[in-house]
């Protein structure tokens, strides 16, 4: 557990908050934290050892202040904060980044093309029901309209259409880069609902997600790469950027943050590019000797599902925990690996498909408050090896999506994932669920078994 009041920037951290007008605080963990690796932090918005005070209701609240992760960094910068992140919701991060720039530092931000609109100058006529349900959720949360703050603050903005193009297929990054020797990344969009809660309901607690911030130029500056490549010559400068294909993104890459090797692999790749991201997790998957955890928000490619029941026909222990929302639908891997198959909304089942004859018995969903996600796309590796980042386990991550994947080798690292997993691990839910048996019963009444696919 990360002791944040003890580093360096506590001060700064403390002015900046204070001058948002908002109290929060983190709390250390009442026992001795498990050591991590030199150069590594890691913090997870449900750490039952932390609490902080709730920025959207004042309330104490368990877990680490991811919001308040991200803000002491943007507060310790003394030249140029890169900022790339599908959703910035959050007001403070928005005036703190504001300030930053106004004092002379160098600010960027790249955002996903869905969400780089200020939402306070759109009609409600022109939304659909989920797009007015977030603007109300927004409104609730006060302190303003964060990307109309940059906009109006100055701070150069641009998202995955400044190349001419209408989009990838999602500009899915989740990272900040800090004067070239800092990188903060993990699961978590800039926004209440991944960090804190949903703002008009007090029974949320924030989709499950952590944060890393990795402290090694030589790892920013394959960030920074990753960042200008997107960037271009800026807001107003022509077709300069480059999103998704366009970027021809290389493969795997190692660096060292102190003495852990890290890879990162930036996406996407085109079909026939063995260097993408579901080439890379089947061959890390297929070293797996002895333990595979995983905590995913999206496991949807049929062959990362193969390995994973190859792995427990060798008598490797798989505990797979999926995001409840997820891992019911009929294009889920979970099902597979239950021994189970679901048709579409069109009664077709998937050509692919490969339920298990031996379902695996450590295969379920975690139980979360309504509203929550489990966010997480996290594997840990014979308790040695953790693979984290953006990159949800699906085809779209791999082919089409702007994404980060990290691969980092620490037993040191992969002890704090573990302890994560295990916190989900209690309580969960394993196997066919009543949820899941109504389901199937629905569709066979529906669909019966079902038309196959054509291969």
């Amino acid at each position: 557990m990360l002791q944040l009041r003890r580093a360096p920037w506590a001060g700064a951290l403390a002015l900046l908050l204070a001058g948002c007008g908002a109290e929060a605080a983190l709390v250390g963990s009442p026992h001795k934290p498990s050591p991590l690796p030199e150069g590594i932090e890691v913090a997870f918005n449900h750490n039952p050892a932390s609490r902080y005070r709730s920025p959207i209701d004042g309330r104490w609240r368990q877990g680490d202040d991811l919001e308040a992760f991200v803000l002491s960094s943007i507060a310790a910068a003394e030249r140029e904060i890169l900022v790339a992140v599908q959703e910035l919701t959050l007001p403070r991060i928005a005036q703190a980044l504001v300030e930053r720039h106004r004092q002379g530092l160098r600010v960027r931000v790249v955002l996903e093309n869905n969400y780089s609109a200020p939402w306070s100058e759109e009609h409600l006529a022109d939304l659909n029901p989920r797009q007015r349900h977030r603007r109300a959720q927004l409104e609730a949360l006060g302190g303003g309209d964060a990307v109309a703050i940059l906009r109006s603050g100055g701070v150069p903005v641009i998202d995955d259409t400044a190349d001419g193009s209408a989009g990838s297929g999602l500009m899915h990054h989740k990272f900040v880069v800090i004067d070239g020797r800092e990188v903060i990344t993990g699961s978590t969009n800039f926004t209440s609902s991944c960090i804190h809660g949903d703002p008009d309901d007090a029974s949320t607690r924030g989709n499950v997600n952590h944060m890393l911030r990795l402290h090694s130029r030589d790892l920013a500056a394959l960030f920074q790469e990753e960042f200008e490549r997107m960037w271009g010559t800026g807001p107003g400068g022509g077709a300069t950027s480059r999103f998704g294909l366009a970027k021809e993104s290389e493969g795997l890459r190692w660096v060292r943050v102190g003495s852990t090797p890290v890879g990162v692999l930036f996406t996407p790749h085109r079909m026939g590019d063995e260097r993408n991201g579901l080439e890379l997790l089947a061959e890390l998957l297929h070293g797996t000797e002895k333990q595979l955890d995983l905590a995913l928000f999206v496991f949807s490619d049929q062959r990362l599902g193969n390995v994973v029941g190859d792995l427990h026909e060798r008598g490797v222990t798989v505990r797979l925990l999926a995001d409840p929302g997820f891992a019911n639908r009929f294009f889920s891997e979970v099902l597979d690996l239950l021994g189970l198959e679901l048709p579409d909304h069109r009664c077709i089942v998937q050509a692919e498909n490969r339920p298990s004859s031996d379902p695996l018995p450590g295969v379920g969903t975690p139980r979360l408050s309504g509203g929550d996600k489990l966010h997480h796309k996290l594997a840990v590796i014979d308790r040695r090896r953790v693979v984290t980042g953006s990159f949800n386990w699906s085809p779209s991550a791999a082919h089409r999506n702007d994404e980060t994947l990290l691969v980092i080798d620490s037993a040191r690292l992969a002890a704090h994932f573990g302890a994560e997993v295990d916190r989900l691990w209690k309580g969960s839910e394993l196997g066919v669920t009543e949820r899941l048996q109504r389901k199937r019963e629905r569709m066979q009444q529906r669909c019966g078994s079902g038309r196959r696919a054509a291969a």
